[in-house]
Formats: C-alpha cells, structure tokens, sequence
C-alpha cells in the first residue's frame, strides 16, 4: 500500500479567513513543500488572472521535484489560463451533487457530463495530463458518481479526486462509497477531505485502506472554515500503520509546517 500525497496549501490553504498570498510568498512556500516531498502542489487557479497567475507560471517553471497543477472550473477559458502556465496537470472541479448542479448552477446532469467532455478534451487535445475533482462528491448520488467516473475513464482520464467539500464523511462511510467506486470503476481516486468535524485525518485514512492512491493535505491542516488533512499527522498515522508514501524529508514535518505556516501568516 502506498499513498501519493497532494499538497493544495497554495489554493485550497490560502481560502482560510484573512490569508492572501502575493508572489513572493507562494513562491517560497512552494520551495518548502517540494522539499517535504510532495508528489503534487496544487499550485493556484490561475483564472484569477494577475499575479495569482503569474504565480503558478513561476512555480512551474521552477523546475521542483513536485507535480504542479491547476485549478479550474469546468471552463474552456478557465483551462486555457492553465494552459499559458505550463502547468504539469490541469484539474478540472466537476460539481456533481444534487445541490450544487440544480440549486448552484441551475442545470442538470446531462449538462455536467456534457460540459465536462467538452473540458477534458480541450485540455486532453493540448497534450496536457488531467485529473478530474468531483466538487461535492459525498453529498452526491454514489450510482451519478459512478457514472460520472465511468464517462471520466472513457475521456482518458485516469484519476478522480472524491472531495468531502462540506466535510461531512466519516470514516466507515468514506471506506463504504471509495470502495464501491474501486469495485465499479477502474480508476484512481484522491481523497479531499476537510475538517469540520475533526475528521480529515481518519477519513483520509479510511479511504487509503479502501483503495485511494492519492491523499490531498496542506501545511498545518490551514485551509476553508476548519481546514484540511495536516501533514504532519497524516506522516505519523502512515508511519504507524506501515503504509508508505512520498514523503522524504528527514527534518520533522512539524517544524517545516510551522515556517510554511509563518510564512502564510506573516508573523
């Protein structure tokens, strides 16, 4: 069993009350990650335009050991700024629960599978890797999100990120629907957990054990409302249950958080 870990400190990270990181920061923050040993930094949404663009431009062109993607709407023009970056991978978020396709955005799900072929293949077409989030996953219908998987695989794509956008899971749940969608659908999964409830960390655990390759985490566990899925914690509880991963830096986790997180908080 191995875990591949994805950092989103520099998009994910930076949506918590009161954090707003220039160029410089992002930059620097980006080195540190990569030196944690990171398989992927998730490194802005460059939709934004301005500097968060640039931004992700120079991250890219740094040359770091890390993976660097994008975020971006299910949005040709959203995916075209992704493109100018040069990024690694383009990350394309797919609303798929009932709530956000019918009261968010006032469509249906022949419009979301519709749209999200149209996405793919403009990035796909470009020569670029993408991965796929379905933005509220576990709200959603599990038999759509398996569909919806299934019209990923035949797109080409061959990760999925499951995110816990609401951060409602639970543990034995998130096992049950990560399970079902490995037993049905021949792709891989990321597992976005948040916080709320305390339960990133054994939610992210739960979905490792039931097949996840991939676990998104950000520095501190910094992120939207109550946060996300903590390095540190995530390294010890991988290290317990002899579950290997990417990390590779000797120094303690804790201590490089504690710069990262200085560095988002200016202090």
């Amino acid at each position: 069993m191995f875990a591949k870990v994805v950092d989103t400190t520099l998009r994910d990270g930076e949506q918590k009350a009161g954090i707003a990181l220039g160029m410089k920061k992002k930059l620097k923050i980006a080195k540190l990650i990569d030196e944690i040993g990171i398989y992927q930094i998730e490194a802005g949404i460059p939709a934004m335009g301005g500097e968060e663009k640039e931004s992700v431009k120079k991250i890219a062109e740094f040359g770091l050991k890390s993976k660097i993607s994008s975020w971006n709407r299910m949005n040709i023009k959203d995916i075209q700024h992704s493109i100018d970056c040069s990024v690694d991978i383009i990350h394309i978020s797919v609303p798929s629960s009932y709530i956000q396709i019918n009261s968010k955005l006032c469509k249906d799900k022949n419009w979301i599978i519709e749209s999200m072929k149209k996405s793919v293949s403009f990035a796909k077409e470009k020569g670029f890797e993408v991965t796929i989030g379905f933005e509220d996953s576990s709200r959603a219908d599990i038999n759509f999100m398996i569909k919806l998987c299934k019209n990923a695989l035949a797109l080409g794509v061959r990760r999925i990120r499951y995110a816990d956008t609401v951060g409602v899971l639970y543990p034995r749940k998130t096992y049950k629907l990560i399970k079902q969608i490995k037993n049905e659908v021949p792709v891989e999964i990321e597992i976005h957990a948040h916080n709320d409830f305390g339960m990133a960390l054994p939610n992210s655990l739960a979905a490792i054990k039931a097949g996840a390759e991939f676990v998104d985490c950000t520095a501190a566990g910094i992120g939207e409302r109550a946060g996300n899925c903590k390095h540190s914690e995530l390294f010890s509880v991988l290290k317990n249950y002899k579950i290997e991963s990417n990390y590779t830096d000797k120094n303690p986790l804790e201590e490089k958080e504690k710069i990262i997180l200085s560095s988002m908080l200016n202090v």
